[in-house]
């Protein structure tokens, strides 16, 4: 396999649900702040960023993890843990992809500069809270969720107080969807010492990941309706609540590969809400 092949497996771009687990909760900021008519150019750079970010995300996990993901058989065949490239390499690829990621948002204001720095802090250390932190997956959803901030700050020059409540439901989520990927790996993290919500949670982690969809879907009703969104809005979130307790149908055995196949599926969860915020714009 060629260092080009390596290099796109290394930041997962053969597998883009983290990348749209990142943009869901980002474009629906975007529709909120702008009032369901964001910038296009504005929307474009945030698409782009964000994928760039997540990718710049993987390649410093696979480096702060090399000597965990041995261990762990769903990811001891990473092309930095397998070592198929050096640790440099993973590096030098997340530092570019920051880079040019920083460079998208030049045109855009101070205050978006200045938060997109504080994401790039989140994302390069959020896998060295799993050394320590009981529930590391509050600390992915800030990270997984700072788009918000910052798309609030691209289009109205501020962050408002409902930005921040809205980061705190995408903490929830990120919680409940990590917690079911976290799942598929809690024997092997229990021998590595690696530190998961599904470890920390213990017999109640189905429990603890349907209180976290609740939550998070409360808080951005609540958003949502301050706004004046009122029926798509709330079927969206309907349809999210829907596909929320169809996963509890697929972790409820704790089955490696149902939970696995949960979290994959939170694509649609957040697609779900973005589909009932952007038609109540547009038909509400």
């Amino acid at each position: 396999m060629n260092k080009l092949a390596l290099y796109f497996r290394l930041v997962r771009l053969d597998k883009p649900i983290g990348i749209l687990l990142l943009l869901w909760p980002t474009l629906i900021a975007l529709w909120l702040a702008a009032g369901g008519k964001p910038d296009p150019a504005i929307v474009l750079i945030f698409v782009i960023g964000t994928t760039l970010m997540r990718s710049a995300g993987c390649a410093i996990n696979d480096f702060a993890d090399r000597d965990f993901d041995k261990h762990v058989k769903r990811t001891a065949e990473r092309p930095l843990t397998s070592g198929r490239i050096k640790s440099w390499e993973a590096v030098a690829v997340a530092l570019a992809f920051a880079l040019v990621s920083f460079v998208l948002i030049l045109p855009l204001n101070t205050l978006t500069r200045e938060l997109s720095i504080a994401a790039l802090v989140i994302a390069a250390t959020y896998p060295y809270f799993k050394r320590f932190f009981a529930i590391p997956q509050a600390y992915l959803g800030i990270a997984f969720g700072f788009g918000i901030p910052m798309g609030f700050a691209a289009v109205q020059g501020q962050v408002p107080a409902l930005a921040w409540w809205l980061l705190l439901a995408n903490v929830f989520w990120a919680v409940a969807y990590d917690t079911e990927y976290a799942m598929v790996d809690r024997d092997d993290d229990l021998k590595i010492g690696i530190r998961t919500s599904a470890i920390t949670f213990g017999r109640f982690d189905i429990a603890a990941v349907m209180l976290c969809y609740g939550a998070a879907l409360a808080i951005i009703l609540v958003c949502g309706w301050q706004l004046g969104l009122r029926a798509w809005f709330v079927a969206g979130l309907a349809a999210a609540a829907g596909i929320a307790l169809y996963h509890y149908t697929l972790i409820r055995e704790r089955d490696r590969m149902k939970c696995f196949a949960a979290f994959r599926h939170n694509n649609w969860f957040g697609a779900a809400i973005f589909a009932g915020v952007a038609l109540d714009y547009a038909l509400g």
